[in-house]
């Protein structure tokens, strides 16, 4: 054997990787063997491999559901974790941070690379700009970083409770709407918080993004811990530039529209104030209890003129540090001065064959930047991935027709930018070579999607899978084409949790699932009521589930629907708002009966999945008793309860009621609650405070309505909510506590499907589950 074949990694890159990172890589290899040789707690070693973007991946508890029974993994050493119930050779999920999109050919050539070597050669563009692999070996980790390192690109902080990867538009610097360009800074905050002592004490994740504009949707400032907006203003006779500052967004299971903390912050403030958010969030921000521990709630419950006094008291004590401004002398780099030349010249190419799907590719995937002469070309991703041999072919590409200019984007998607006009036939036909030519960029076929069941350990139904076939079907009827649907997403979730925007949708659809014919069936909530643009201004809301084989009938009927009958232009959520949700649920109505399963079991199977459909793939059979059915009547009156709630809160809202919603949701919850506890005591009485008590005991206290994941998250609500009934409501408010009834609900039916399954029906067999369960927390 050669030395050249002996020469690690580490070896052969230690010149070309920034020295703190390489120690980083180091002192992480250090752990992991430190871990195998059990001299580190498990759940220490989870939240380091976290922040290093090493995430769990489906079935990594070493059990799998094959349609039949659940199988244990035959894991070489099943002992070995690498946190709780995550088996230490169990195939992971690595996220690689791309701060603003920003990528060189270079690095897209290694991540092609890595991409091949370490994972399935696939590489997925998620909706924070981000790129995740699947099916990784936690023991190729240290080396894929090092590999990354070396062409700048870090894990660092990918995953864990700290500063995510930091998103900008993707069109800063060539739109015509923004203030100017965001990259820079963008740059600039993710290089400052890296690895910053102010950022490593936050009880949940902490996620930027930039925009250069208000109205457009690239930035999505509103539903981000820290949104910045760019924008100028005259101080002194000089025009200045700066940023609109919000905080407290997010999405989640109960989503919060950001704040104004600052309408106008200067450039050289941006670093120290956004330090004192952190330091403040770091300080005051809930730390035991996860569910309730991000900006959001903090904001909230302090609200946002306390919140800001404090941060603008934090600021004045911060001690000067002169990387607040060096970064801004940088900022040069990112005029992307020196554009390259046409490889054309503008020479006529005969496109033959091809030239009537090159003019329906030119309609939907350019945008004609600001720079006469000039074009972004949007590369469609079918879910949001490519492969590697893709991956190379469009690094080639991208030397070939522009410097490296390429963004990812939010919709998961590459654009590339500074591509001269008279170079597009020439374009098309390379990347038809690559079969990266798809028409439908931003358009109602290109669907965004979480991972869903296919990977993430918290999916409910198959996003991917739904997406796919939505796409499909789409595409066929030429929609991608039609002008007046070029406004419409199409977004989904395969859980309450929104990877997938779903709630910031025109349409966005999130799973669950349902017990029918004594069978689980897949089903999405149906959220109406969403606003892409304006930065995600408007969260939409739940109209009630669909099985998930009749999603995609849906869709078309909504779409049809809108075709018909909208007025003037109306886009999508104004048509949605004059026709009202009420309306729209009765319609839809027809689209929620699934057949018995003696007589179509395509309703108990999962998009892309040839197993019946099951739940969290640990095993759990079907069981064949009988179905509570005081308890599903009460269920869906609560969801009755609910929706009347939402309906409340359409058009101008007055005092009165936002009132009524806010109490509207705590009887939606107080009815769920009261039906799963009549399984117990079928007498309960209708008074709150016996509901309450009653549900806490026999639901709470025992674990029994825990969902696997969020523990008691969702009783906590319920318990919120009773405690604070009589406090004053706002419109805010009001909507937090619908949203937390809409999971309250959720919960419910899940917490009956696992009674049903455990056989606990009536109040005998569940004063016998009471006796075992006792005994259970008695053993510890």
């Amino acid at each position: 054997m050669t030395n050249q074949q002996n020469l690690t990694w580490k070896a052969a890159l230690a010149d070309k990787i920034p020295p703190q990172m390489a120690e980083e890589i180091d002192t992480f290899e250090n752990q992991m063997t430190l871990r195998c040789q059990g001299k580190l707690d498990e759940k220490v070693f989870a939240e380091l491999r976290l922040r290093r973007g090493a995430y769990g991946q489906r079935y990594d508890n070493g059990f799998r559901y094959d349609g039949e029974k659940s199988q244990e993994i035959a894991f070489p050493h099943k002992e070995l974790t690498k946190g709780p119930e995550t088996k230490w050779e169990a195939p992971g999920m690595q996220r690689i941070k791309i701060p603003y999109g920003g990528m060189t050919a270079e690095q897209m050539e290694v991540l092609a690379d890595v991409a091949e070597e370490y994972s399935d050669s696939i590489l997925h563009v998620t909706t924070r700009q981000d790129f995740q692999l699947h099916f990784i070996s936690i023991e190729d980790t240290p080396d894929m970083h090092r590999r990354l390192a070396a062409v700048g690109i870090t894990t660092r902080e990918a995953c864990g409770n700290s500063v995510r990867n930091v998103t900008a538009c993707p069109l800063a610097g060539v739109c015509h709407d923004e203030a100017f360009d965001v990259s820079g800074y963008a740059d600039g905050m993710t290089r400052y918080f890296l690895g910053h002592r102010d950022v490593q004490d936050f009880g949940r994740k902490f996620k930027i993004a930039f925009s250069g504009c208000s109205q457009h949707p690239c930035g999505l400032t509103y539903m981000h811990d820290m949104g910045l907006i760019a924008t100028t203003k005259v101080i002194d006779g000089v025009e200045k530039q700066g940023f609109e500052m919000y905080v407290g967004g997010g999405l989640g299971a109960v989503p919060h529209l950001a704040k104004l903390l600052d309408e106008f912050v200067p450039t050289e403030e941006l670093l120290p104030l956004s330090q004192a958010v952190a330091r403040v969030y770091a300080r005051l921000g809930e730390k035991k209890n996860r569910n309730k521990a991000r900006i959001k709630f903090l904001v909230s419950k302090l609200g946002i003129e306390e919140f800001r006094r404090l941060v603008k008291e934090e600021r004045a004590v911060l001690e000067h540090d002169p990387k607040w401004t060096e970064y801004l002398q940088s900022l040069s780099q990112f005029a992307e001065s020196g554009l390259p030349q046409p490889v054309s010249a503008g020479q006529s190419i005969d496109l033959g064959a091809d030239a009537e799907a090159f003019e329906q590719w030119k309609s939907t995937n350019l945008y004609q930047q600001r720079q006469a002469g000039f074009v972004c070309v949007a590369i469609a991703l079918p879910l949001g991935d490519l492969t590697s041999q893709q991956m190379r072919g469009l690094a080639d590409i991208t030397r070939r027709f522009t410097r490296d200019t390429i963004r990812t984007t939010v919709e998961q998607n590459i654009l590339l930018r500074w591509i001269h006009a008279a170079d597009l036939p020439a374009l098309y036909l390379a990347l038809k070579a690559i079969n990266l030519h798809a028409a439908g960029a931003h358009s109602i076929v290109d669907i965004t999607a979480c991972p869903g069941t296919d990977t993430c350990k918290l999916g409910i139904s198959s996003s991917r899978g739904l997406a796919g076939e939505l796409r499909d079907r789409l595409a066929v009827k030429g929609w991608q084409y039609d002008t007046s649907l070029k406004d419409i997403r199409i977004k989904i979730s395969g859980c309450f949790n929104s990877c997938g925007q779903h709630m910031v949708a025109e349409i966005g659809f999130y799973g669950a699932n349902r017990l029918i014919d004594r069978h689980r069936v897949p089903h999405f909530h149906l959220v109406l009521g969403g606003e892409w643009d304006n930065n995600a201004i408007q969260y939409g809301q739940s109209l009630g589930v669909i099985p998930s084989k009749r999603v995609p009938e849906v869709v078309e009927f909504l779409v049809d629907l809108y075709l018909k009958e909208r007025q003037n232009g109306e886009k999508f959520p104004q048509f949605v708002n004059r026709i009202g949700k009420k309306e729209i649920k009765d319609r839809v109505q027809p689209f929620t009966e699934v057949p018995a399963y003696a007589v179509d079991k395509s309703f108990y199977v999962d998009w892309g999945d040839a197993r019946e459909y099951t739940i969290g793939d640990i095993g759990i059979g079907e069981c064949a008793g009988e179905v509570v059915s005081l308890t599903d009547f009460g269920v869906a009156a609560a969801e009755s309860i609910y929706f009347d709630a939402t309906l409340l809160l359409e058009g101008n809202s007055t005092n009165g009621n936002v009132k009524k919603a806010a109490d509207k949701a705590l009887e939606a919850m107080l009815n769920a609650a009261q039906a799963l506890v009549k399984v117990q005591n079928v007498d309960i009485a209708n008074h709150p405070e016996a509901i309450v008590s009653e549900f806490r005991k026999y639901f709470y206290d025992t674990e029994l309505f825990f969902d696997p994941f969020a523990r008691g998250k969702f009783a906590s609500y319920l318990f919120n909510a009773y405690e604070h009934r009589n406090d004053d409501s706002n419109l805010d408010r009001a909507k937090q506590l619908i949203e937390e009834a809409r999971l309250f609900i959720e919960a419910a039916h899940e917490c009956n499907t696992r009674m049903v399954q455990a056989g606990i029906t009536n109040p005998g067999s569940f004063k016998k589950w009471l006796m075992e369960r006792e005994m259970q927390l008695a053993n510890g």
